[in-house]
């Protein structure tokens, strides 16, 4: 009880709020939005620096990328990379965005494994070169223009990604290798996006941008989980027809 207590009012909550729950065994709205805002910001955290790790590792496991789809990942990577450039051309601390690297590399790594198991190793070497200088150039010598306006499109492209993603789910009739994990924790990533939003800024355009998000976030979950189960049975008849025979 002693850890469990340490956890909750380390990460998750006041001593008020811990008093009032577990021990007066009261609830009330401040506390419990306390509770949530914390929450969604853990899962946020998670969704940024580890959502696509355990897509990376999948296919390295199972030696493919079948079933994703390069434009979705290129524009889910312009997207992250945008907020990175924005803060080095503005001169904002390393802190405030030196963990998104890792997830830019995770990114970059993925989109050159989708190229190298098409066949095209060259052309993802190329890539990996060139979206290494071109980060470096935006960086250090991009107008503030063009850097603002790539920060005001990072969410389109990331809606985007996601639609290209689900369309080539629906084309192709499975998702492939897509990882349940990642889009699970994109998932719980976008609700905690849409709900912060709506606690600061209420029914704005940003949160209408958010919500859409989210609920292209569930289509992909809905997505993965329900061409398993129609795979796993396709797979279980096929078994049993060839045991029949």
């Amino acid at each position: 009880m002693s850890l469990f207590r340490e956890f909750l009012l380390t990460f998750l909550m006041s001593q008020r709020c811990y008093e009032e729950i577990f021990v007066n065994f009261q609830l009330s709205v401040s506390c419990c939005l306390h509770v949530l805002k914390k929450a969604a910001g853990f899962w946020m955290l998670l969704d940024t620096l580890l959502a696509p790790l355990p897509q990376l590792l999948k296919i390295l496991w199972r030696g493919s990328a079948d079933g994703l789809s390069l434009p979705s990942v290129l524009l889910q990577l312009y997207s992250l990379s945008c907020p990175v450039v924005y803060a080095v051309a503005n001169n904002y601390p390393p802190f405030a965005w030196a963990e998104r690297i890792f997830t830019l590399a995770q990114l970059a790594v993925i989109a050159f494994l989708i190229l190298r198991y098409r066949g095209d190793t060259l052309k993802g070497v190329l890539f990996l070169s060139a979206y290494s200088g071109l980060m470096f150039l935006l960086g250090s010598h991009a107008p503030i223009a063009l850097v603002s306006w790539m920060q005001s499109s990072s969410l389109t492209s990331l809606i985007a990604s996601k639609v290209f993603q689900a369309g080539t789910n629906y084309y192709n009739g499975h998702t492939g290798q897509l990882s349940t994990l990642s889009l699970f924790l994109t998932w719980a990533g976008s609700l905690s996006v849409f709900f912060l939003s709506l606690q600061e800024s209420g029914y704005t355009l940003a949160t209408l941008s958010y919500t859409l998000s989210a609920c292209l976030s569930c289509v992909l979950l809905a997505q993965v989980l329900c061409y398993r189960s129609s795979t796993a049975a396709k797979k279980k008849e096929e078994c049993w027809r060839g045991s029949s025979r």
